[in-house]
């Protein structure tokens, strides 16, 4: 029985080995599937001006062919608004040596930069990349970090502000004093205080749970207030927007967004087209193109948003010559 056992197995050895010599000559075997190009998303907290521009990046993506699932892998994580956590998405992206990293806003950026000088860098929403040290120059970025910034000009905020109410003689600025955009563009706002006989009073936090004590201090100082395209204060402006509103006081913001949730204007650009436009990039570097020599794309096309809702709270009659040219929003 022993022999026989022993036999049947030799046969079948031979057998199959036969089968494997013909599969090997000519049979046709799977090519092993393709690893998809995969990109990781970090944003540092959400609210809908960076929510527009993910959205927007994801779907210019999708219009350049790399579509999520299909011909490339999305990884979005989003911080929370901690640093943190920032640091820890893009440790993951980089130790798993992702193609391309999109970065929204600078905190973002910047916590990107920390941890790889090789993956290609993406930024959207950075008013300042030279401030922040992303980039050595706009036109010539000179490493692996490029993207779009969403300067606003500070003047021509404030020159709508006092079209709507020419009365205000000292301005409050509310922003956090750790986020290198907001800096930048209270400076600004200082410059032209400086230049028109305005005085500005600064209130500026680090986080969130400050936010209500810093509107309430400027509601009792200022004759109205002010935000740039704040994160920190972006997240929070509920609280602000009643605080400032129970008082009366106008309060000027950076994004159109910011106004959807309350503030009263804002000379500012669109998030879609940034969101569009920082796609592309994304694209072109995917499909082979160098971040050290693809310039900062700045946006030029801007708009006045109006929140009508607010005006008729706080008591403030919104010009004609103001709606004419504005997108009115709180209807």
């Amino acid at each position: 029985m022993k022999k026989k056992l022993t036999a049947v197995l030799a046969v079948m050895m031979m057998v199959t080995l036969a089968f494997t010599g013909c599969g090997g000559a000519g049979a046709k075997t799977e090519a092993p599937a393709k690893e998809l190009p995969t990109i990781g998303i970090v944003q540092i907290v959400e609210h809908p001006s960076l929510d527009t521009i993910r959205e927007n990046i994801i779907s210019q993506l999708a219009e350049e062919g790399f579509i999520d699932g299909e011909t490339v892998t999305i990884d979005y994580k989003n911080a929370q608004n901690e640093m943190a956590n920032l640091k820890t998405i893009c440790q993951s992206f980089s130790s798993q040596n992702y193609d391309l990293i999109i970065a929204i806003a600078t905190p973002s950026a910047q916590a990107a930069l920390g941890e790889t000088t090789e993956i290609p860098i993406i930024f959207s929403a950075v008013t300042d990349p030279m401030a922040a040290e992303l980039v050595d120059s706009l036109e010539v970025p000179g490493g692996n970090v490029t993207g779009t910034s969403d300067a606003v000009s500070a003047q021509m905020i404030m020159d709508l502000a006092l079209e709507i109410t020419p009365d205000i003689k000292t301005i409050g600025a509310l922003y956090n004093s750790s986020e290198v955009n907001s800096v930048s563009v209270v400076n600004d706002l200082k410059d032209y205080a400086a230049a028109n006989g305005l005085t500005v009073i600064e209130s500026a936090i680090t986080n969130t749970s400050e936010v209500q004590q810093a509107a309430q201090y400027l509601a009792g100082k200022a004759d109205a207030v002010f935000s740039p395209i704040d994160n920190t204060v972006a997240s929070a402006m509920p609280i602000i927007v009643e605080t400032l509103n129970n008082a009366k006081i106008p309060f000027y913001v950076g994004a159109d967004s910011m106004v959807s949730d309350g503030g009263l204007a804002t000379y500012g650009i669109n998030y879609v087209i940034l969101g569009k436009e920082t796609g592309k990039m994304a694209a072109a570097v995917l499909n082979g193109a160098d971040t050290a020599t693809m310039a900062v794309q700045t946006m030029t096309d801007m708009d006045i948003y109006v929140n009508n809702q607010t005006a008729k709270t706080i008591g403030i009659e919104i010009p004609q010559s103001v709606l004419d040219k504005a997108t009115v929003l709180g209807e």
